[in-house]
């Protein structure tokens, strides 16, 4: 069953591939809540890694890293083996790399400000077109001084900058206001506040090290922590679509490869289209278009094909329909929707089957010659081969002691940058005040002036002492009138 130009799936009226040369045309996994999309998504890069490809993709509830460990054998596994006619089947592990933005359970995976740019820092940040315009002024300044943008202290460092130099400012580069600057500092608190501050910084990932081979010539599982990361969820969703840019952007150009250079799942990927601006998805459908020329194939993993837009979902050529339900019209309409984007099989009704499907059935369609469609098929999904549950803490700690890259990303580099730089001018402007202040006549230096503007603590005290005064003011005035009224 196991071929060498192909993943084996499972089985229908007959075995289903997705062809390796074909793989870089992207695909879809669907199917609600429980119905094996993670064992799908599991065997697929499990595929991918016996025939040399490497795979990044993220764990949500902690199952996937199970890929690493030798499967352990089970009667339904075996049973389901045995019914598919899957005589190859065997337990193996896979040469797996654990990442974690949050450098808990796994490598920490780190970019910097400035690779990150305005437009998906704007989409993390949640800003509207306003504060994105001042954003993008931000990083242009940045450019034109030579101010390098590392981490968000760097960030902050510079927003204050542009605040002091707003007038400045909004003569050449437009209207800087200090509301707009006050709103992205507030976001900025947020994003720490998430751990968002341990995605920024250095030593940047090299994407390179995602794309490794082990000894015997099978791809690397690269596994993403992201049970933490998903309790904010446009933090998880942008750090993906920056990987998946950075692939876009760095790897070159190879055609139509024999097999892809790396495949990509993206998992939860209705999280990268909500609420998301128009400019974000033209970036998203462009980068889909054309990463496949790259040897870059995408997999999107979601609950619903609707969760998808149709300019993107028109580029993903290999389909895996897990069961869906349609109790509500809505939900009906969804399953109608999602039958019809597979080619039919005479031999059962595809809306039908969508609904009926169990747990680890699938309908299967995979691009074949010509990158035609396969027929739809009702499929019996195959049984992994790496353990189906999670790994313990110590199996992970000995993974990542033994990892390609221990000991290359773990420890944090914090270089001179617009913090510092920024720091350092403050710093001499102030020197050289002054030493060109003019002296006293007993040598000392002249009292420093009040600055013009006041401090926010300056402010409330100054409110307070008038309100004080008007209350002390009101009491005394009460005081005499009712002396007067006594006549006294």
């Amino acid at each position: 069953m196991l071929i060498d130009d192909a993943v084996y799936l499972g089985t229908s009226t007959r075995p289903e591939y997705l062809a390796l040369n074909y793989a870089n045309r992207h695909g879809l996994v669907t199917g609600a809540t429980g119905t094996g999309k993670t064992i799908s998504l599991q065997i697929m890069a499990e595929g991918f890694s016996r025939a040399g490809v490497p795979v990044f993709c993220a764990d949500i509830k902690g199952d996937l890293s199970g890929i690493s460990m030798k499967g352990e054998p089970q009667d339904f596994l075996a049973a389901r083996a045995e019914s598919i006619g899957f005589d190859d089947y065997d337990f193996e592990p896979f040469p797996t790399i654990f990442w974690d933005l949050y450098g808990e359970q796994g490598h920490p995976i780190r970019t910097t400000v400035t690779e990150m740019g305005p437009l998906l820092l704007a989409r993390m940040l949640g800003l509207n077109d306003t504060q994105e315009g001042v954003l993008n002024v931000a990083f242009r300044l940045a450019d034109d001084e030579g101010l390098a943008l590392l981490d968000l202290k760097d960030l902050r460092a510079l927003l204050i900058h542009m605040d002091e130099r707003d007038k400045e400012l909004s003569t050449i580069y437009g209207r800087v206001s200090s509301a707009s600057i006050g709103t992205i500092q507030r976001a900025l608190l947020v994003l720490e506040e998430q751990g968002g501050d341990n995605f920024f910084g250095e030593r940047a990932l090299d994407i390179a090290d995602m794309m490794r081979t082990d000894a015997d010539g099978r791809g690397y599982v690269s596994v993403l922590a992201a049970d933490r990361l998903m309790q904010a969820p446009r933090l998880y969703a942008t750090f993906l679509l920056w990987l998946l840019s950075e692939l876009f952007e760095e790897l070159p150009e190879i055609g139509n490869p024999d097999k892809p250079r790396l495949v990509f799942f993206f998992d939860e990927a209705h999280l990268l289209f909500d609420e998301a601006p128009k400019v974000l998805l033209d970036k998203v459908e462009q980068v889909v278009k054309l990463v496949r020329s790259k040897g870059v194939g995408v997999y999107f993993v979601t609950q619903n094909p609707a969760d998808i837009p149709e300019e993107v979902l028109a580029q993903l050529g290999n389909r895996v329909q897990h069961a869906l339900r349609a109790y509500t019209p809505r939900e009906q309409k969804a399953v109608r929707a999602a039958a019809e984007t597979f080619r039919a099989n005479p031999d059962f009704d595809t809306v039908e089957a969508i609904t009926q499907l169990g747990v680890g059935e699938a309908l299967v369609s995979t691009l074949e010659q010509k990158g035609v469609p396969s027929v739809v098929g009702r499929t019996l999904m195959r049984p992994p081969s790496s353990r189906m549950a999670p790994i313990t803490p110590a199996e992970r700690d000995a993974i990542i002691a033994n990892s390609p890259v221990s000991g290359v990303y773990d420890k944090l580099v914090d270089r001179d940058s617009a913090f510092e730089i920024l720091k350092k001018r403050a710093e001499r402007l102030a020197g050289a005040a002054e030493q060109a202040a003019p002296r006293q006549p007993n040598g000392l230096p002249p009292m420093p002036r009040r600055s013009s503007r006041e401090t926010p603590a300056e402010a409330a005290f100054k409110s307070l002492a008038r309100t004080m005064a008007r209350e002390l003011g009101r009491s005394l005035m009460r005081g005499i009138l009712g002396s007067v009224r006594r006549g006294r």
